[in-house]
């Protein structure tokens, strides 16, 4: 991000515009949304800036911009449409402390005007450090539409009520009071008896939820799915979006948790295989201790939180306290692996069933049904296998399973660092060296041709029993 976006106060403060044409106008029509006094200096204007000025909206100066007509100003823009002259005019802005902008000239600029929509006082700003203005276009047309113009004045009735709503206390309980208004009773008193109407409103939600007891804090079981923030279900994206709290797996991708609220407090609570690890016990604490004071905790896992992600020990925990909880399904590593490398669990005439396994429990490596799997034709998709690769083939081999029997390895699934290896089982240790990431081995499954293009092919060595 090359641009931080910010919102510039500049309520009584002078904006300096140079030049009277076209781009001097385009800029105009977005400044005179502001509460700024502006001013237009150009030897010649069109008649627009004209009548603006005779509105009293702006002052025209009929002259080109001066040494010392920029003190004090908060923004400067050079919009003459002649380099020279922008030019001038930038270098007379910096010199006297003024951010400047050079209509069409990025590089030189030391900020940007963003598309905007106009909710007053609700704004939204819509940037894209110049590289896609027709893209910024078509975000504005589509926010235009979803955003009611009614949203403005519920805006300014409710800032006008803000001190009395700091008599419900801070957190959830004052979310709560301001999401009812926004979302249900403020449109609804607005369609129903007029605008005039929304103060009478805000009283009585007040009062109601003053008058109304503290909801009880619950926890949601969420998964994170694989790594795509895309891959993320609705329900989980609404889920994190009302949280308080965020107890968080450390394989959850950065990109999820910038989708949890600004204010709710992350909490990570990381478990490597064979390495540092929260223990489950203080998970369970963590979530009963926010959940009991008051909060809405996200319990976010990665994948799929029934999917080798201890979910039952979590949910025990909290019967025992008396925590009320909901599980939201995630999409689990495994399926985004099967899809990135072209295949389907299960097909007509091979398989019809699959196996989820994981390589390694609490007692060290995990034993399974090794002779049903050797079979032809089986599918399995194992998790936290790389530690546990040679461990797994002896089995399959020792039971039967043929050593050409393809196996595919899918790192970081569905993320874009992802990897994926194509191997067969005779190859499975030699496969899974240097991954460092989450990595699921697909058993009885080689990549489809055409998603190969990423596929690292790992050359056979001797089998060594």
């Amino acid at each position: 991000m090359k641009h931080f976006p910010i919102f510039l106060a500049v309520e009584d403060r002078r904006i300096v515009v140079s030049g009277g044409d076209e781009a001097a106008v385009a800029k105009l029509r977005l400044i005179l949304k502001s509460e700024a006094r502006i001013e237009v200096y150009a030897d010649t204007a069109l008649p627009q800036i004209h009548d603006w000025a005779g509105q009293g909206r702006l002052t025209l100066i009929p002259r080109a911009l001066a040494a010392g007509d920029a003190a004090g100003a908060v923004l400067v823009y050079a919009a003459n449409e002649d380099d020279a002259e922008d030019a001038r005019v930038a270098a007379i802005g910096r010199a006297e402390g003024a951010l400047v902008n050079i209509v069409d000239n990025l590089a030189d600029s030391a900020f940007i005007t963003p598309a905007i929509v106009d909710r007053d006082p609700v704004t939204v700003a819509i940037g894209t450090e110049g590289a896609a203005p027709v893209l910024a276009r078509a975000i504005k047309a589509d926010l235009e539409e979803r955003l009611p113009p009614v949203l403005g004045l519920l805006a300014r009735v409710g800032k006008a009520f803000r001190p009395m709503a700091e008599r419900l206390p801070m957190g959830r309980k004052r979310r709560d009071f301001w999401s009812d208004y926004y979302f249900d009773k403020g449109p609804k008193a607005v369609a129903r008896d007029g605008a005039d109407t929304l103060p009478a409103t805000l009283s009585e939600l007040l009062f109601d939820h003053m008058a109304a007891e503290q909801t009880p804090g619950r926890v949601d079981l969420v998964g994170a799915g694989p790594g795509d923030p895309e891959l993320l279900t609705l329900k989980a994206r609404k889920a994190l979006d009302r949280a308080d709290v965020v107890i968080h797996d450390g394989l959850v991708a950065p990109e999820i948790l910038e989708l949890a609220r600004r204010e709710a407090v992350l909490v990570p609570v990381g478990k490597i295989g064979f390495g540092p690890s929260t223990p489950q016990d203080k998970i369970n604490a963590l979530m009963i201790e926010h959940a009991q004071d008051g909060a809405h905790v996200v319990r976010l896992k990665s994948g799929d939180p029934g999917v080798f992600g201890r979910l039952d020990e979590e949910i025990e925990a909290l019967d025992a306290a008396g925590v009320d909880w909901a599980i939201v399904p995630g999409i689990t590593a495994a399926t985004a692996a099967v899809a990135q490398i072209g295949q389907s669990f299960t097909r007509r005439g091979r398989n019809s069933s699959v196996r989820l396994l994981t390589g390694h429990d609490v007692k060290g490596f995990a034993e399974h049904d090794w002779r049903a799997l050797a079979r032809p034709g089986e599918v399995a998709a194992i998790y936290m296998g790389k530690r546990s690769a040679r461990f797994v083939q002896g089995r399959l081999l020792m039971h039967g399973a043929s050593p050409a029997t393809p196996v595919s390895i899918v790192e970081n699934a569905s993320r874009a660092d992802s990897r994926m290896r194509a191997a067969t089982l005779a190859d499975l240790p030699n496969a899974v060296e240097g991954l460092t990431g989450p990595a699921v081995i697909l058993f009885g499954l080689a990549p489809r041709q055409a998603a190969a293009a990423r596929i690292e092919t790992i050359q056979s060595k001797e089998l060594a029993l």
